[in-house]
């Protein structure tokens, strides 16, 4: 009796240190790892997705490339349309170069008519004839406005035309059955399409 009153009376002592003495290593309580172990796992699985409902890369591009290979009616249409506005654009842009294009050439070149008047006249009283040194300037001041687009026009014996004509004279003449050039005052010239002056004619009418 003696004895077993003993045992019962010594102290029991517990270690609950977390870092054991011996190995360094780092204690856990009873039935801590398994819990930690069991919500670890069931956190992972509920954060994994399905992979039914997880789209890759690969499935967005195939896609994309499935659109684009069978283009939908609508995309078809919005397509044309585009088209023919970037076809309308570029008309509507080439045809306003054009017009900027002779506008400036045509006030460039304005400025040397009265100097290619001048020409005409020495022309017809014979100064541009041989190979004077005149006659040599003239020849290339009218090639070079003529590379610019520069047409004259004007000849006597042409019929008479109101849209480029301008009647400074009417001469009745039993030698003409419609109105027709009789002689030409002044040369009138065309750039490109454009009427830049129009020719000062004498126009011979039929008698009546």
């Amino acid at each position: 009796m003696t004895d077993e009153n003993q045992d019962h009376d010594e102290p029991i002592i517990r270690d609950k240190r977390r870092i054991d003495p011996e190995t360094g290593a780092v204690r856990h309580p009873e039935g801590e790892g398994e819990v930690e172990g069991e919500v670890e796992a069931t956190d992972a699985a509920s954060a994994e997705p399905d992979d039914e409902d997880v789209l890759t890369v690969d499935d967005i591009l195939n896609a994309a490339q499935a659109e684009v290979q069978e283009p939908s009616d609508e995309h078809l249409a919005d397509l044309k349309r585009v088209t023919a506005e970037y076809a309308n654009y570029r008309k509507r842009t080439e045809a306003n170069r054009e017009v900027e294009r002779e506008r400036a050439v045509g006030a460039a070149v304005a400025v040397l008519l009265p100097v290619l008047d001048d020409l005409d006249r020495a022309e017809k009283h014979g100064d541009l004839e041989g190979d004077a040194p005149f006659a040599t300037i003239a020849a290339k001041l009218r090639a070079a406005v003529e590379k610019l687009g520069l047409t004259p026009f004007g000849e006597v014996g042409e019929p008479f035309d109101p849209t480029r004509h301008e009647a400074i004279f009417q001469q009745p003449s039993d030698e003409v059955d419609t109105d027709t050039v009789g002689d030409v005052v002044e040369t009138g010239y065309l750039l490109g399409g454009t009427l830049l002056r129009a020719a000062k004619v004498v126009v011979k009418t039929p008698q009546e």
